[in-house]
């Protein structure tokens, strides 16, 4: 068994980051640390979780953390990672970072979007971006594997092939993103208070979330030339699952069956990936739980336009699942390992 830590534990990404490594046939969950949950069990926090993980929050101690585990997941909010990843790669662990930290390869930007000065540019450098279904080669051995976020996940599996083929056109690409309320996290605010999201659909953040350059630097890499996205989230009134819709000007005519082929071709030999037959467009309901990402794909002939959802669960493909799926491809585990379950049926 391989030892883990999971630092930031009791927060959303961070309880299901224990929910699947406790059924995870390598990972043994052996240091959990929380702040403000420090001394209290797990099962407390989460009775559902109890007959699964017998542990207690701890705080964090780089060096009991090193002297213990192997591989620490790091769920912690942005800026936080920055302090704590190069202590922990210096004790010669491998780190999963679920964080903003270490995503955008350009600090400039990270700076831009974030508000923050980013303090290891050396270890932004080497961080390898974790979205295995566009790149998983230099994943094997890496030390930091930084975890897209919720929507860049969706919006890249979405638009990648066609951008990455040449049938859509990369100057402009829209995304129009609906998550549950999940994806706010774990602390309560008036934004995502019950009486605020129940009954109720709204955009936010438009042109100013921070997911923004994520999507944007992912798709310049799959296209090779710049590309610019409008990108616009809405808080959906459920508790998790996402769904984005992704239109993209055609560069040439392609039918219906001819998209669909492209993407399943793409996406050959995926463990996690979907394409639905043309005109199918996926739900939330059929990946909840999972690390499952399902694909619809619709030609507008008279627009020309390429249509493409992509429905995931923002807590597992969206974080803890994706976190969970790199690890296992760093360390030569096989690499649906913890993860190749059933979901719920309603």
């Amino acid at each position: 068994m391989i030892d883990i830590a999971i630092v930031g534990a009791p927060g959303y990404a961070g309880a299901e980051i224990t929910r699947l490594v406790a059924g995870h046939p390598k990972f043994r969950p052996v240091i959990l640390t929380s702040a403000a949950a420090a001394g209290r069990r797990v099962g407390d926090v989460y009775p559902s979780l109890a007959p699964y993980v017998d542990a207690v929050y701890v705080e964090f101690d780089a060096a009991v953390i090193a002297s213990r585990c192997k591989v620490a997941f790091l769920a912690v909010p942005h800026t936080a990672a920055l302090e704590i990843a190069p202590v922990l790669l210096e004790a010669h662990m491998t780190v999963i970072d679920a964080s903003a930290d270490f995503r955008l390869k350009d600090p400039t930007v990270y700076e831009q979007w974030y508000g923050v000065a980013h303090t290891q540019h050396d270890l932004l450098a080497e961080a390898v971006y974790g979205l295995p279904e566009l790149d998983r080669s230099t994943l094997p051995g890496a030390r930091l594997v930084a975890c897209p976020g919720c929507y860049p996940t969706a919006a890249l599996l979405a638009a990648a092939p066609a951008l990455g083929s040449g049938i859509a056109r990369a100057d402009r690409v829209i995304v129009d993103a609906k998550s549950g309320v999940s994806g706010a996290g774990r602390t309560p605010g008036p934004g995502t208070h019950f009486p605020a999201v129940n009954e109720s659909l709204a955009p936010y953040k438009v042109t100013s979330h921070r997911h923004t350059p994520e999507i944007e630097q992912g798709l310049s890499l799959v296209s090779g030339v710049e590309t610019r996205v409008v990108f616009t989230p809405h808080l959906v009134p459920m508790t998790r699952g996402l769904l984005a819709t992704v239109y993209l000007d055609l560069a040439e005519a392609i039918s219906d069956a001819d998209a669909v082929a492209l993407y399943r071709e793409r996406y050959r030999g995926e463990p996690f990936v979907t394409v639905h037959e043309a005109g199918r467009m996926p739900t939330t309901l059929e990946v909840r739980g999972s690390n499952r990402a399902h694909i619809g794909i619709v030609v507008d002939q008279r627009a020309g336009v390429l249509i493409v959802a992509c429905a995931i669960d923002n807590l597992v493909k969206g974080a803890a699942g994706q976190a969970i799926q790199c690890a296992n491809i760093v360390l030569g585990i096989e690499e649906t390992a913890g993860l190749d379950v059933p979901v719920p049926v309603v």
